[in-house]
């Protein structure tokens, strides 16, 4: 088969992919404002997260932490991870209006584009709404990778802008997933779980199909260089998620606790089988080439 016939195939599933999305999200999407209680009380027993998947979690300085001081931890790593989902997520809406700039809008791709940016919005308000209820900070990155992204924001195009976004996505999925279902989690983190994990099955979903369409016909040196680029921003999303200050809210010796964290090995071993899926994909469309698999394994996904 032709590299035009092929091609032209990989932009006709996409278009029939970002047409059921549509109506998909005509079906079943949420409004934030009035689907979370934003007036129950927290109760001071509930974590942020499933203590399961804490940073701290089965180390010896877990053990010796009071519940308050467990309950208090999870949350503000739930804040902290929300922060950074907030951070990436403007990053994602830049990208995705700016390879949606000035393109046909009758069609599905254009219209589920838009979709997912005000989806985005949604979840971006709702985050910050929740970390203001449970009393967080902004936990933002470091200023270094803040302005990196202003770089990658600016250039990143085609399969590397949404190979990154699926990565994004799919991260915070995996730890979503197990919030939402957790009967000792804050009902507010719940709900704002259950909201993310439906409409971000959709985002990823696009995302993947449109990777597929982007890599369809292209040569070696691309790939190798797209695969590179998004296990760099794999590397910055997944070192940012739980800002060291975490641990100083919880009352703990930050720099204990992040050498604690870094030798975790229930917590690697939780990213490893959260990201499985993941990993397949980025196998499948060969984007997991051998410079890319060394960075994901220092962040666990491999």
């Amino acid at each position: 088969m032709s590299s035009t016939v092929a091609g032209s195939r990989s932009a006709d599933e996409a278009e029939d992919v970002a047409r059921r999305l549509l109506e998909s999200s005509a079906r079943l999407s949420f409004d934030p404002a009035t689907e979370v209680d934003w007036d129950a009380p927290l109760d001071p027993a509930h974590h942020g997260l499933n203590p399961e998947w804490s940073t701290l979690y089965g180390t010896p300085l877990w053990e010796r932490m009071s519940e308050e001081q467990r309950v208090l931890l999870t949350r503000h790593e739930v804040c902290s991870i929300m922060s950074t989902g907030i951070w990436f997520e403007m990053i994602l809406q830049q990208m995705v209006l700016r390879e949606q700039y000035a393109k046909d809008p009758s069609t599905a791709e254009f219209q589920f584009a838009l979709t997912e940016i005000a989806d985005e919005c949604r979840h971006s308000i709702m985050f910050a709404r929740a970390c203001a209820k449970m009393g967080a900070t902004a936990y933002t990155p470091p200023l270094t990778v803040r302005e990196l992204g202003r770089i990658f924001k600016t250039v990143a195009v085609a399969e590397v802008a949404y190979a990154s976004i699926l990565v994004a996505e799919e991260v915070l999925d995996l730890m979503q997933r197990d919030a939402m279902r957790g009967e000792n989690v804050l009902p507010l983190v719940r709900t704002t779980s259950h909201i993310h994990v439906v409409e971000e099955s959709r985002h990823m979903r696009f995302a993947r199909a449109e990777v597929r369409k982007r890599l369809d016909g292209a040569g070696r040196a691309r790939v190798q260089a797209s695969a590179l680029s998004v296990a760099v921003v794999a590397y910055f999303i997944v070192t940012s998620m739980v800002n060291k200050d975490v641990y100083t809210a919880a009352g703990l010796d930050a720099d204990e606790a992040v050498r604690a964290a870094r030798g975790n090995e229930h917590h690697k071993a939780m990213m490893r089988s959260g990201a499985a899926n993941l990993v397949a994909f980025l196998g499948e469309v060969g984007l997991l080439t051998r410079p890319a698999m060394a960075l994901y394994r220092r962040i666990n996904l491999i």
